[in-house]
């Protein structure tokens, strides 16, 4: 994987984990945001790439800064 691939997938990753942490499924976030569970799947997994607009109203729906989306620890 690239810098970049390996940034995305970790972004993924990050949503997913807060999304679980909130209780909340897939096709809730999903709803919520206006996308369909199939492209929040693909976001978390690393395939598609949010927007910024998008990965703002992630981050409010789900109670987290912008910057800890992008926390990968390293």
């Amino acid at each position: 994987m690239t810098n970049k691939t390996t940034k995305i997938y970790k972004l993924g990753r990050n949503i997913a984990a807060h999304r679980k942490n909130k209780g909340l499924s897939q096709n809730i976030l999903a709803e919520i945001l206006g996308i369909s569970r199939e492209h929040i799947g693909n976001i978390e997994i690393g395939r598609k790439t949010p927007t910024i607009g998008l990965l703002i109203k992630i981050a409010e729906i789900l109670n987290v800064s912008e910057k800890e989306l992008f926390d990968f620890g390293d």
